[in-house]
């Protein structure tokens, strides 16, 4: 580690506690020294490589990351006094390319996508247009393939030895996709959308299809990992910015029972606390993510109807915790230094009080973000996120 990488805390050192037991009064609604910081604790709270290299570069860190299989660099994770670690991984994707065209990758979904430039998005929908007798038919991936043991001794001994050796939160990445967006990929999102309004009995045949998947590829890792790990996360897409994909009473009645079911049988393996993805606006559907079991809101969008960090703070904040909440859209790639620290200011006098709030920027930090920037966030978060007063934080420079 260079010298470069030494943090220097927002909170005086007789004051600070470590990562666990700060999370952990956070997550009891309680005020802790400060206000947990996440990045990279998760695969939808990190930055793009580019930004990394950005990173090492302005803090003075050389030489690749320590352990490039662990999706992050740990060196830059203490320079920015970050509270999460990830463990574990998207087991059941399997991309692999397209035979005879290069240009394009297939997953063990049978779903095709294409670089775009800076995704691979979806171009062809195995189900399109099927029908529930397809459903029989269709070449369904094997969870005895997926659930490789080799792979998941290599994740148990990396949760464990960050359990037994470090003071850091442990968190495991979902191991297979939710049953909306993965419906939503295999269909094309017109064709399952339309499922959901008119066509009942075949969402419920997939639905069960995917559930009974999810449960064999969950329990294997969890048992792997579960006992190690202090927060798990899962990712299914219910909104756009203007609000759900469906009706509330259409998501109660069609994917809340799947994402309730799935908590239930995921909480066997681990005490683990629950933590959920969805962009865009679904403060319509928060009464129901909570009665299914989701502990941890991510990434909470601002820029979407109803998720301003106000309105969920005063609506669910003593029920739910939030992660997230900065503006990645606008304020992030294009805000100067000083509006990036109102921003993060607003958000902070927001949501901290009275704990149940981590901090993070409200999607990956995209290629397009300067280090400088990256930077006045993180800085910001740590003198603007601490529960004692005249406080202030840095990075230390390379000299």
């Amino acid at each position: 580690m260079s010298e470069s990488a030494t943090p220097v805390s927002a909170v005086p050192a007789a004051m600070r506690l470590t990562p666990r037991e700060r999370f952990r009064r956070i997550m009891a609604h309680q005020e802790a020294d400060r206000v947990p910081i996440d990045l990279a604790g998760t695969s939808l709270t990190s930055a793009d490589e580019a930004v990394f290299d950005s990173l090492r570069q302005a803090l003075g860190i050389t030489g690749p990351p320590p352990d490039p299989t662990v999706g992050y660099d740990e060196r830059v994770l203490i320079a920015l006094d970050v509270d999460f670690r990830r463990v574990g991984g998207l087991i059941a994707s399997g991309e692999s390319p397209l035979p005879g065209q290069p240009a394009r990758r297939v997953d063990i979904w049978g779903v095709v996508r294409q670089w775009t430039g800076h995704y691979w998005d979806i171009v062809e929908s195995p189900l399109r247009g099927a029908t529930t007798d397809d459903l029989e038919s269709f070449p369904w991936p094997d969870p005895a393939y997926i659930a490789d043991e080799n792979l998941l001794a290599r994740y148990r001994d990396r949760a464990r030895w960050l359990y037994d050796n470090t003071d850091y939160v442990v968190v495991a990445e979902h191991p297979v996709f939710g049953v909306l967006e993965l419906a939503c990929w295999m269909c094309g999102f017109d064709d399952f959308l339309a499922r959901i309004a008119c066509d009942r009995p075949f969402v419920v045949k997939f639905f069960d299809k995917l559930l009974s998947l999810q449960q064999a590829i969950v329990e294997p890792y969890y048992k792997a990992v579960g006992p190690y790990i202090h927060l798990t996360t899962s990712g299914d897409d219910f909104g756009t910015q203007a609000g759900p994909f469906m009706s509330p009473r259409a998501f109660r009645e069609t994917v809340k029972p799947y994402l309730a079911e799935r908590i239930a049988f995921t909480k066997q393996f681990t005490n683990a606390y629950f933590w959920h993805h969805s962009c865009g606006s679904v403060y319509d559907l928060l009464p129901d993510l909570l009665e299914a079991g989701v502990e941890i809101l991510n990434p909470i969008q601002p820029g979407a109807r109803h998720m301003e960090p106000e309105r969920l703070k005063a609506d669910f904040g003593d029920r739910l915790c939030f992660h997230g909440g900065f503006d990645t859209q606008n304020v992030l790639p294009f805000g100067t230094p000083q509006e990036i620290e109102a921003e993060v200011k607003r958000v902070m006098d927001a949501m901290k009080p009275n704990g149940g709030y981590v901090f993070s920027a409200g999607h990956n930090i995209q290629s397009d973000v300067s280090a400088e920037n990256v930077l006045t966030l993180f800085s910001a978060a740590h003198n603007l996120g601490t529960y004692t007063d005249g406080a202030q934080a840095g990075f230390r420079s390379a000299s």
